[in-house]
């Protein structure tokens, strides 16, 4: 087990998940979910809490691509541990003139998730998953779920897995 959380299988606690992940949790192999605090769903907050340990920890950004006047939006997964390079390999890899963060209004209504908990487990089809060469060879990682009550424990080859996921070298 992770930290000091009580998990259970995710998809016999959809109440946990936000709709979007809770109609895709079954799709996901040995996902497990837990309840937190939502005050304390920020990664450091989380980890300090609960006893996970960064490196065991995933976060997933949000960024708007965007190339003569169209924006794409894709979703970026490192450990806690790291930054993505959105400027330099996100950008490169999707084929942008420009990637920023997704404002988080629109990250919100795109997904259907809370801010804080968005996950790649129920994106939109279509959305690039891209997902940093360390998290998908974690043997397991804590991610987000959709909401901010909540958190998701599962194998890291487990997101390689998902609709539209590309395992790439993504920290810096």
């Amino acid at each position: 087990m992770v930290g000091t959380l009580d998990w259970e299988p995710a998809a016999g606690r959809t109440d946990l998940l936000a709709d979007p992940v809770a109609a895709a949790i079954g799709g996901v192999p040995d996902a497990e979910a837990a309840a937190i605090d939502p005050e304390l769903a920020d990664t450091a907050a989380f980890c300090e809490r609960y006893d996970v340990p960064l490196e065991a920890s995933a976060n997933c950004v949000v960024v708007a691509a965007k190339r003569g006047g169209e924006v794409t939006y894709a979703a970026c997964m490192v450990l806690a541990t790291d930054r993505a390079d959105v400027n330099g390999v996100v950008r490169k890899h999707l084929g942008a003139r420009k990637v920023s963060f997704a404002p988080m209004d629109q990250a919100t209504s795109l997904t259907g998730m809370e801010y804080g908990g968005i996950t790649p487990v129920g994106l939109p089809a279509g959305w690039p998953v891209l997902v940093d060469e360390a998290v998908a060879a974690a043997p397991r990682v804590v991610i987000g779920s959709g909401l901010r009550k909540s958190k998701i424990l599962l194998p890291g080859k487990a997101l390689a897995g998902l609709p539209g996921a590309e395992v790439i070298a993504l920290a810096q």
